[in-house]
């Protein structure tokens, strides 16, 4: 027993290893590319007025923080988040309907899949005029974008469920509802918390599209109003920043998976 012991803490301490290294590779590698940019920039090797450089960069934020960044950059994220929550609710509730009706199913599948083919900023003057120009029509974007991925990963994700585990809770006589809530859900937690990841992505991608198209506010309508003046310290660190915010944000939902994992293996 005390040998089982020592194995298991041996393991533990070496998976705590591991994530230990990543993460400091991780940052290692975010340094190491920053500092790279900074000397090619001083060297000449890259044109500052183009790529601009990180301690330009720096230069712009301390700048635009004391002015209305923060006003830019609350008004992005909260429209992805609400694009984002919505995107899930719509999809979940999609994806539970196609997979409590298979009839729907079939007929919707290939339908599904040209959606999802389509480029949907090409959509953008139908949206905007149907929602107005303002934040309705932002929204509506980045929901637009991510919906169809949402539907078709979930739904996929159900269909692919153990088949011999739903037969044997049916044959304890539960009902198709049943079967959904004790089997095909629970199983399906890491590609429900997938899809999170991907649509969030997505939520943000349609987002910065809709800004650059009728915003007033936001790092895309900034990103658009610096590129049009020739501010490409302001472009590339309205760039940087979406990049913070999506690590941020993804950050979030790995640990919220985690916890709901936890909550699952304890039930």
């Amino acid at each position: 027993m005390n040998n089982t012991i020592y194995s298991r803490s041996e393991y533990l301490k070496r998976i705590k290893k591991e994530a230990t290294l990543v993460k400091s590779v991780q940052i290692f590698t975010v340094v190491f590319l920053l500092t790279m940019w900074e000397v090619a920039a001083d060297i000449g090797l890259i044109d500052r007025f183009i790529l601009s450089s990180p301690s330009r960069m720096i230069k712009m934020f301390v700048q635009m923080a004391a002015g209305e960044l923060w006003v830019h950059i609350a008004c992005t994220v909260g429209e992805t988040l609400v694009g984002f929550l919505l995107g899930v609710a719509i999809g979940l509730a999609v994806a539970v309907g196609l997979w409590y009706s298979g009839f729907a199913h079939r007929v919707m599948a290939p339908f599904l899949v040209v959606a999802n083919s389509l480029p949907k900023i090409a959509l953008g003057p139908v949206i905007i005029v149907w929602a107005g120009a303002g934040i309705s029509a932002i929204i509506t974007m980045a929901v637009a974008i991510s919906l169809i991925v949402t539907v078709i990963e979930l739904t996929h994700g159900f269909y692919a469920t153990d088949a011999n585990l739903l037969l044997t809770v049916k044959s304890f006589g539960a009902d198709r509802w049943q079967c959904f809530q004790k089997i095909v859900l629970p199983s399906n937690i890491p590609v429900l918390f997938q899809s999170l990841k991907v649509n969030l992505g997505l939520s943000l991608v349609g987002v910065i599209a809709g800004e650059f198209l009728v915003s007033k506010a936001g790092l895309g309508y900034l990103i658009v109003y610096a590129g049009q003046v020739f501010k490409m310290d302001l472009v590339m660190m309205s760039v940087v920043l979406l990049g913070f915010i999506a690590f941020v944000l993804y950050s979030a939902i790995s640990r919220l998976e985690k916890l709901a994992v936890k909550m699952i293996n304890h039930i």
